[in-house]
């Protein structure tokens, strides 16, 4: 069982590592407004997404025979105590640097997510902007009924017939 606990979580850790490397090129993407290059990588990251939800559930399988095996262990035990339980010094080594990559390619991973969050969001702002530039709306310096703009359409042609 531990050995397929060590398996499943070096498979979530490349595949945290593939999502971190999809996310830079996302970003790459979204800084030269590449929309077909986007296209392909938002199509990757649903993959590496699908794969993560596949081996956690995988996972939870896995922790959910070793407590089973385990009378110390519930369900609120921290994964770091759990892995004090492995039936041997190297396995429990090997558990804690695994868990330890892990987190970092987590928190790397969610990082890049945000920040190419903001990038997207900053670029259909300006987008928007150039819109209603174009069409000589303004935005009022006051609130809509739902909290977001007040813009007003300025009418450029005397429709009178």
């Amino acid at each position: 069982m531990w050995q397929e606990l060590i398996e499943v979580l070096t498979k979530i850790c490349t595949v945290y590592e593939d999502l971190s490397k999809i996310g830079e090129r996302k970003r790459d993407a979204l800084v030269a407004v590449d929309m077909k290059g986007l296209a392909k990588i938002l199509d990757e990251e649903q993959l590496a997404a699908a794969k993560i939800q596949n081996l956690e559930k995988k996972r939870g399988a896995v922790l959910l025979e070793l407590s089973k095996n385990l009378k110390n262990v519930t369900p609120d035990t921290k994964a770091t105590e759990l892995y004090k339980n492995a039936p041997s010094v190297a396995l429990r080594s090997k558990l804690t640097n695994l868990h330890a990559r892990l987190t970092k390619n987590v928190e790397r991973a969610v990082m890049l997510r945000d920040n190419n969050q903001i990038l997207a969001q900053s670029a259909l702002n300006a987008v928007k902007f150039h819109l209603n530039k174009l069409s000589g709306a303004t935005v009022n310096p006051t609130y809509g009924r739902r909290g977001g703009e007040s813009v007003a359409h300025e009418k450029k042609f005397d429709f009178k017939a």
